[in-house]
């Protein structure tokens, strides 16, 4: 009888005790997977994720001034770039939606190559502008450690995401007012059909930036020496009204093509020539001098930065920013593509 009662105990052990002994030590194990510890008092807490990138994670940088190139974490590298490219001051959402576009370029850059010796270089001119943070802060005159946590929080919140058409990174041009209606780039560029996400879309607001609008006056005499730079046989009637007159615009209402004289050069060429902000300017002839009236700041194409921060003052967010500028496209996660 005794036997019975040893093997009838050993049973409820084996079938009940065990099993709910193994559970508790299996739910306690899988507390800590994941995003979630246990804290010193045993309550379990969130705890935030590294990001990692499967690729891209480090990027080759060329600083121009020194001809040396530097390897650097991605993310670390956009910080650099969004507090040279846009100002801190401008609102978070616009802010986020510079740095998923830095990012994208960036990444745009890496498969496509323009260096040599490296994935990107810090010429604004040639790619995207880049800043110390040593001579950011010294640039900025109170709450610098803020306004730099506040840089790094937006690239912090988006780590991770780029612009997508047609499941490739894409050409994310950007620049600084677009003066209510953005370009195309084979009217910049003369190519540009291989990115049908970069198209004319209006925004408004821009007006009340500084970078709106602007003018540049300059004697006849400075004209015709500014061009003869590159044309050495220029000539222009000054007093003959058809000498100097805008031929075309494009579809946007930028120039297109303008004469001056026994020439006519595209309005992209004008604005380097003159240096203008913009190819959208009309012509003012007064005695002795011609004053340029030049509305927005930046070839035009892409994502209008000072329109970022208009839509984002209005509510929209960094995501919506970004659909409105680049017309097709999804934004994803590097690490699924």
């Amino acid at each position: 009888m005794k036997k019975v009662f040893i093997y009838f105990f050993a049973f409820l052990f084996i079938c009940f005790v065990l099993p709910a002994l193994f559970t508790k030590s299996e739910i306690n194990a899988s507390s800590k997977v994941g995003n979630e510890e246990e804290n010193a008092d045993g309550n379990v807490e969130k705890v935030s994720e590294a990001y990692i990138y499967n690729q891209y994670g480090t990027i080759q940088l060329l600083h121009t001034d020194t001809n040396e190139v530097e390897e650097v974490a991605l993310d670390t590298y956009l910080c650099h770039v969004v507090s040279a490219e846009m100002p801190v001051d401008f609102e978070k959402e616009a802010l986020k939606a510079q740095a998923i576009v830095a990012r994208t370029y960036t990444i745009y850059k890496i498969n496509n190559k323009k260096h040599d010796n490296a994935d990107i270089c810090d010429d604004s001119n040639c790619c995207q502008a880049w800043i110390s943070k040593e001579d950011r802060l010294a640039k900025w005159d109170e709450d610098k450690e803020a306004k730099w946590n506040k840089i790094e929080e937006c690239v912090k919140e988006t780590q991770g995401k780029i612009i997508t058409y047609d499941h490739q990174p894409i050409n994310a041009f950007f620049h600084s007012n677009s003066g209510g209606k953005t370009e195309l780039p084979v009217d910049v560029w003369g190519g540009g059909s291989n990115m049908p996400y970069l198209q004319v879309v209006e925004t408004a607001g821009e007006d009340g930036y500084s970078q709106y609008n602007s003018e540049i006056d300059l004697t006849n005499e400075e004209i015709l020496q500014k061009l003869k730079e590159k044309y050495v046989d220029i000539q222009i009637d000054f007093n003959n009204e058809d000498d100097i007159k805008i031929l075309e615009y494009t579809s946007s209402g930028r120039v297109k093509t303008i004469k001056f004289g026994n020439h006519e050069i595209s309005g992209t060429e004008a604005r380097t020539i003159f240096g203008l902000r913009s190819t959208n300017f009309e012509i003012s002839k007064e005695e002795g001098k011609i004053k340029f009236i030049v509305i927005g700041y930046g070839h035009g194409v892409g994502m209008s930065q000072t329109g970022a921060d208009s839509m984002a003052k209005n509510g929209s967010t960094a995501e919506e920013i970004i659909n409105h500028f680049y017309v097709g496209v999804e934004i994803k996660d590097v690490n699924s593509l």
